[in-house]
């Protein structure tokens, strides 16, 4: 156990006691930076963390063992899947026996040996922790561009690889998400550059050829918005997205002036969400200008005010717009409608056509490597028991030809049920629940049952296939997720009415899935193990401390549980975006009282709380280690219980604390071991 040293908060005129407030390393961001080490003291206490989280879980090894194997084997038979041809060349990825990172390569399309753009395995040798994401060609196939993170701190090296000379220019400090670009010309690369709080603050341009010099493009001086850069599908235009969870603005960079100021759009209005694609010489934008909430398709030109957009489709309550691609000669739209995913295709005459799918549950994506000037829309469909299906939709005949399936060794897809459900709220709301168990499972009550669920941001859960998952089926356990208020499956006000002052719905409305489960017999209490991540960890931390009895173990990995004090933290990257989410509780004593009242951390009391594991990365700056490590000490010193309460933290990583593939599907080894010996114990 931790020591207890109080430390008094007064803040708008309210006081509160945190005990643990020490095991935050006051010189944290220099630790992230690489000028000093962790705390000692701290760092000794988060190694006999991990010392006595190992101690308890000696008898998991075993499982732990048949996890990990059973995932590795389900996994090694995945074949690279071949993309249509661009620029001449087929591109691919793939992961070479007994490895676990990505081999990113390409062959002419009429055929010959084969060149490797990028192989992570052999960049990530010597190396702790290796992540890339953002990896793409450049539109004359002579430049392949990533960016890597070697820390696990989400501060990214931006690489440019010139594939005639075999070059590779790289440079520091890149946010990487949705942080890199190349001009429609291929001389320049957009990229964003990180403070040194880790926020999204500047767009730079680099030439890719000539002298490495950056160009400042734009720079954001609201920390409360992130940025993001493209190009347009049809290469019309670079733009520069600035984003927060109320509000959008666009600034585009035609394809023909690429070193020209970027021009606005509809300048930022609180209130207003906007997204803009170029289709056919004119911009389509999705918006939820005038009370179309689930949003509407307008129309417009480059730098005119939303007010002077025209309307291209009627407003359609209830189906909401997730994403807008543009072709050639079609514009298709993912939306969702009754709470399924849906593609519609509208042609130049703006006929519609649907191509829909029949499970209970499933998701539908549009892959990655589209062209542009094609017929052939390139989708990728997939659902708890069925592995991702790449289906190529012929937009012109409406024909859909499955060309490629992702295998997966000792697996037969007849074998698991996949059943949708929904569970009554308090409220009298309902929830779905998406359930992934083995075929002829008899609802008899016993069985154990994982209940995973996440609730924030607008950010669904989707039934996607999972190997994990299936792994932890093949145990015994049913799987299941509770599609809680906060994401956005059920719309945009399923998303608004599980945030800031509602958000205590995400909590009842998980409690609720659970006992629905439990009254439909697919498990009973105490027999549940609920999982959350990030801010899923917020959503099972206050489910636990309304419902302990409910648990038979949770698992929170990195999680967000010390709300009132990390969203008191002026210095937090994140805290100032997302207030609009959470509340502002050092102006806002109506936010303060709020939060208050469900912070996981802030409202632990004397209860018998089940098993708990949770997880964090020392590097983390999203969320960071000590949230899980005050969290978990007090829940030690609250329960009446005589249940283990774990905490591990990676000494290495940071918010992403596994990179490869062998790392991942160890973590999550250990995560279902845990929940094995929650039921176990129960």
């Amino acid at each position: 156990m931790p020591a207890i040293r109080p430390k008094r908060i007064e803040q708008l005129g309210r006081v509160r006691i945190d005990n643990y407030a020490w095991l935050r390393d006051p010189n944290y961001s220099a630790f992230l930076k690489g000028e000093r080490p962790l705390d000692p003291e701290i760092e000794a206490h988060l190694n006999a963390e991990n010392a006595y989280a190992n101690q308890v879980m000696i008898p998991t090894q075993a499982w732990q063992g048949t996890f990990a194997v059973n995932m590795m084997a389900m996994a090694a038979a995945s074949d690279p899947i071949p993309s249509p041809p661009k620029g001449g060349y087929i591109y691919y990825t793939y992961v070479r026996p007994g490895e676990d990172h990505l081999v990113h390569a390409r062959k002419l399309a009429g055929g010959g040996d084969e060149q490797v753009l990028l192989d992570e395995q052999a960049r990530s040798r010597g190396q702790s922790y290796y992540r890339v994401i953002e990896a793409q060609i450049s539109p004359d196939h002579s430049l392949f561009v990533w960016a890597e993170d070697l820390k696990g701190s989400d501060r990214h090296r931006i690489c440019v690889h010139d594939l005639k000379t075999g070059d590779i220019r790289s440079w520091e400090d890149g946010y990487g998400w949705s942080g890199l670009t190349i001009s429609a010309d291929s001389q320049w690369v957009f990229w964003i550059w990180r403070d040194p709080y880790g926020r999204p603050a500047k767009v730079y341009r680099a030439n890719t050829r000539g002298p490495l010099e950056q160009t400042l493009v734009y720079e954001e001086n609201d920390p409360a918005l992130f940025v993001s850069i493209g190009r347009m599908a049809s290469d019309a235009y670079n733009f520069i997205h600035i984003s927060g969870p109320d509000v959008d603005e666009w600034r585009l960079i035609p394809a023909g002036a690429p070193t020209t100021p970027p021009q606005l759009m509809q300048a930022r209005n609180p209130g207003l969400h906007y997204e803009v694609c170029d289709w056919n010489g004119k911009l389509v934008v999705t918006t939820d200008a005038d009370g179309a909430i689930d949003g509407k398709l307008m129309t417009a030109r480059p730098g005119q005010a939303a007010s002077d957009w025209q309307p291209f489709r009627p407003y359609a309550a209830g189906t909401h717009i997730l994403s807008v691609t543009p072709f050639k000669d079609h514009l298709v739209i993912r939306q969702r409608r009754e709470g399924q995913i849906e593609i519609m295709i509208l042609s130049k005459d703006g006929e519609p056509a649907y191509a829909g799918f029949e499970e209970p549950a499933y998701d539908v994506t549009l892959a990655d490597y589209q062209v542009f000037d094609s017929a052939t829309l390139h989708l990728i469909y997939q659902s708890p028991r069925t592995p991702p299906h790449h289906i190529d939709y012929d937009m012109t005949t409406g024909t859909l030809t499955i060309i490629a399936r992702q295998t997966v060794a000792n697996f037969d897809p007849e074998n698991y049920e996949v059943r949708r459900l929904i569970a009554p709220a308090p409220d009298g709301e309902t929830v779905p629940v998406t359930v992934l168990m083995r075929a002829g499972t008899k609802l008899n009550g016993q069985s154990p049952l994982l209940l995973y669920g996440y609730g924030a941001y607008g950010l669904s859960s989707e039934a996607e296939f999972s190997i994990p998952a299936l792994a932890l089926v093949e145990q015994g356990f049913i799987y299941a997720i509770a599609h809680v208020r906060g994401g956005s499956e059920k719309g945009r006000n399923w998303f608004l009415n599980g945030r800031r002052f509602k958000k205590a719905n995400s909590f009842t409305d998980f409690n609720a899935c659970a006992e629905y489960l439990i009254k439909q017999k697919y498990t009973r209490k105490r027999k549940i193990v609920a999982y959350g991540l990030s801010a899923g960890g917020l959503l099972v931390g206050g489910a636990m401390n309304l419902r302990p009895d409910l648990y038979a173990g949770v698992i929170a990995q990195v999680p967000f549980v010390d709300m009132l004090n990390t969203m008191s933290d002026d210095t937090h990257p994140l805290v100032p975006a997302f207030r609009p989410d959470w509340g502002d509780p050092l102006a806002d004593p109506v936010a303060y009282d709020y939060i208050a009242s469900i912070s996981p951390y802030e409202n632990v009391r004397n209860a018998a709380y089940p098993m708990v594991l949770a997880t964090a990365g020392v590097r983390d700056d999203r969320v960071s280690y000590w949230e899980a490590a005050k969290w978990v000490a007090n829940l030690r010193a609250h329960t009446t219980s005589d249940k283990p309460i774990l905490f591990r933290v990676n000494m290495t990583a940071g918010h992403q604390s596994a990179s490869g593939l062998l790392d991942v599907y160890a973590q999550m080894a250990t995560l279902w071991a845990f929940a094995q010996l929650s039921v176990y114990d129960a």
